[in-house]
């Protein structure tokens, strides 16, 4: 017999760099989020809860979904990816 195929367990995971002192971690589900401003953290828990949302409108869980399907959520709600600065002068 063929074997289903599985999904593994997929978080996400935030983290404020930006710091005003006080300690912050969020917890969820899928996600959990660590640090930042009182501004930073609501921002992250804010978009932890929208990526959720659009989720469960189409059905699915974060560990459904392709890169490709996260990035276009991720995209919906606000998030852009940033590529690391080139080292090199």
């Amino acid at each position: 017999m063929p074997k289903s195929k599985k999904h593994g367990k997929a978080v996400l995971l935030g983290v404020g760099l930006d710091s005003d002192g006080h300690k912050r971690v969020t917890t969820g589900p899928n996600f959990a989020l660590v640090g930042g401003t009182q501004e930073t953290h609501e921002e992250m828990t804010e978009k932890a809860i929208k990526i959720n949302e659009k989720l469960a409108a189409k059905g699915k869980s974060l560990e459904e979904v392709s890169h490709d399907e996260f990035t276009d959520i991720a995209h919906a709600v606000g998030l852009r990816r940033q590529l690391p600065e080139s080292n090199q002068n």
